[in-house]
């Protein structure tokens, strides 16, 4: 097989428009690029480094894709709104929602403010349900919705994460529970859930790593292009049997 020929087969997502929320960095960035090679156009959301948001947009752009960045808080409905309706005015369907966007607290529960877990609830929970109910209003058959969860939310092995895990945990529960609702509809949904992964938020070489590695099989932080890879994997066609799960990638963390 020539590299072209390589390269056509691997593009898997042809034709397909995912908008992947929280697009701009990290995570998020990494699914948005991956997404685009496999063939996909993507939209993205950001809440305010838009340099950081378009340079996403420029490389999906460099490699043959269209993109959109669209400024977003996940935690503010109305924008969410507006940002599913911007993505289908643009490309006239979404085949894929990532719902990657997250917000996070850590520390005793009993010294959080009511504002940390109103911010926890409304980027992480109702954000996700708004973002989800809005494109499922005109998601074709096929059609893939893919969360961004926690393996924390299946082990949590230290303290100061419990808001964190509701959050998560509330994420997995909720994949479950719509898989039933939209299994008629020919549409899936599964929960991605990362273990420690290499971002800015979270550097391998941060005050966490001494608490996580030594709990980590494979003793490393995982890559953006791991977990987006596993996201690739789960919107592609080699997929199409896989609904309700909760798929842990976290280098054995909760083994």
């Amino acid at each position: 097989m020539s590299s072209v020929d390589a390269q056509q087969s691997s593009r898997r997502l042809n034709g397909k428009v995912a908008l992947v929320t929280g697009g701009s960095r990290g995570i998020g960035a990494a699914i948005a690029k991956r997404l685009a090679r496999e063939g996909a156009h993507v939209a993205i959301t950001y809440v305010s480094n838009a340099e950081k948001a378009e340079g996403v947009v420029g490389e999906v752009e460099a490699s043959g894709g269209r993109a959109l960045a669209i400024r977003a808080d996940n935690g503010n409905a109305d924008a969410v709104r507006a940002a599913v309706a911007a993505t289908m005015q643009r490309f006239g369907s979404i085949d894929i929602l990532v719902n990657n966007a997250a917000a996070g607290a850590a520390g005793p529960i009993d010294q959080m403010s009511d504002a940390d877990v109103d911010r926890m609830l409304a980027v992480n929970l109702k954000g996700m349900v708004v973002a989800t109910r809005e494109v499922l209003k005109g998601m074709p058959s096929g059609g893939r919705i893919i969360n961004i969860g926690s393996s924390l939310s299946h082990h949590a092995p230290f303290p100061g994460g419990s808001l964190y895990v509701l959050v998560k945990g509330a994420l997995a529960s909720f994949t479950r529970g719509l898989a039933r609702e939209l299994g008629p509809r020919g549409i899936t949904i599964n929960n991605v859930m990362p273990g420690p992964v290499d971002t800015e938020a979270n550097p391998a070489n941060g005050p966490l790593a001494p608490l996580v590695l030594p709990g980590v099989a494979l003793q490393r932080y995982g890559k953006v292009e791991e977990i987006a890879a596993m996201v690739a994997h789960v919107a592609s066609p080699d997929a199409t049997y896989m609904t309700g799960t909760n798929l842990i990638i976290d280098g054995g963390l909760s083994a």
